[in-house]
């Protein structure tokens, strides 16, 4: 195994250090009349995350390593690629191999391998995907239909919620596993991510208005038991690096819901703050702003599950400093690649005698080695190189396009580099 560095804040016998964890702001977008934020402010910015496992500098994208590990791709090429920080799924590490045993192994990062940061989720999103079972839950374009009882085409609920927490019906074997607050806890404690996210209700933008209250007032309830829980749990576990809390904000499309919830989450002893739940498209950015009107400055914002360039450009400039997707793993494994110019499917027929790299200019191992016919071709054939090869790809291009925007913010011309860019990726149609 690696001899990964040992992480900061871990001292034999004592609790975590809070203070291995920081953010610091380094520059700020400047504010202007139309701005989401209050008294115009845009709160896009620059900084840096310091965590037990290393420092992440903001804003970036964060790849999604599920089940601890990235789908047909290692490590050390993530690393290689430009990720700072990998984002695993608590429920999912919970069900296999058990998080008594990335516990034992010493933690996510050693377990998998990763020297550096990584985040978990709470088992929240599940709420979701095997409730009402729909897989997408940002950005949303949704008309008309409200039902507390909606469910995706084909799906089955395997998630019932009550005041205490949720039981779920796991997709594995059938089981009945119950998560709450606590528990949510001492897994992502035993799972042992820089970062983690408190125990919350994930809704639909189908939820009626009333059910949106209670769940908002639901997750806050939920927010409060975790704080003590952290709290217990960090005392408890001696030797150990102090791991992040981070609060999530619910709310819908719903303003006020938002801004409450906000103000909730802000009042909690938290280290950082989740932008969660179902957002319609178009309240992307407004959504951001003014959840960040109620949030300290010296609190990260993680932006959950986004993968669209227009909407990491509205989320940016309004806010967020992380984003995570599974987009850019499971578009690639299925032939669709992110370009510059656009997103389309290397599977085409035009591709089979095209001998050009994915991207012209592009500097990841994929386009350097290998041209867009080889790819097509593991990837009919079913090749794991061609899953590993088109994955590379879509990664270094998210994780590029956060650091370009980190640089664009830094040097002062974010909103010219905002117009290119959109214009470019999208001069084809809205896809991607």
């Amino acid at each position: 195994m690696m001899k990964t560095s040992t992480p900061l804040g871990a001292a034999e016998g004592k609790p975590g250090d809070r203070s291995a964890f920081s953010f610091e702001t380094q520059t700020r977008l400047e504010s202007r009349s139309d701005g989401f934020g209050k008294d115009g402010a845009r709160y896009g910015r620059t900084g840096t995350i310091h965590t037990p496992h290393g420092d992440i500098q903001t804003p970036t994208f964060i790849p999604v390593a599920t089940q601890g590990a990235m789908k047909a791709v290692l490590p050390e090429q993530m690393k290689e690629l430009g990720a700072q920080c990998l984002l695993s799924n608590a429920f999912h590490l919970f069900e296999r191999p058990g998080d008594e045993v990335v516990d034992e192994a010493g933690g996510l990062s050693r377990f998998m391998n990763w020297d550096g940061p990584t985040y978990t989720d709470s088992g929240g999103f599940q709420v979701l995907s095997l409730g009402a079972g729909f897989k997408k839950t940002l950005a949303m374009d949704v008309e008309g239909m409200k039902s507390d009882d909606i469910i995706a085409e084909g799906k089955e609920r395997l998630a019932f919620v009550d005041e205490d927490g949720v039981t779920f019906k796991s997709p594995l074997n059938g089981e009945k596993k119950r998560f709450s607050a606590e528990i949510s806890m001492r897994i992502q404690h035993n799972i042992g991510a820089d970062m983690m996210f408190s125990f919350d209700e994930l809704t639909t933008l189908m939820n009626t208005r009333r059910y949106q209250e209670q769940s908002v007032e639901r997750t806050f309830r939920w927010a409060k038991r975790c704080v003590a829980e952290h709290r217990r749990l960090t005392e408890e576990r001696l030797g150990k690096p102090y791991q992040a809390l981070f609060g999530v904000v619910q709310g819908a499309n719903y303003e006020d819901l938002r801004r409450l919830a906000a103000s909730q989450i802000a009042s909690l002893d938290f280290d950082g703050v989740g932008i969660g739940g179902a957002i319609e498209k178009r309240l992307l950015g407004q959504t951001c702003a003014w959840i960040c009107d109620a949030m300290p400055e010296s609190r990260p914002r993680h932006v959950l599950g986004i993968a669209s360039v227009d909407d990491i450009f509205s989320a940016v400039e309004n806010g967020g400093d992380t984003f995570d997707c599974v987009a850019p793993a499971r578009c690639g494994r299925n032939g669709a690649v992110f370009t510059h110019r656009g997103r389309w499917n290397i599977k085409r027929a035009q591709f089979k005698h095209d001998f050009e790299p994915i991207e012209a200019g592009c500097d990841c191992y994929a386009c350097r080695n290998y041209s867009r016919a080889y790819i097509d071709h593991l990837l009919r054939a079913r090749e794991m190189n061609g899953y590993t090869l088109a994955t590379i790809h879509n990664e270094h291009f998210f994780i590029t396009l956060l650091a370009d925007i980190r640089k664009a913010i830094e040097g002062g011309y974010f909103d010219e580099f905002r117009q290119e860019t959109v214009t470019h990726f999208y001069e084809n149609g809205s896809r991607g």
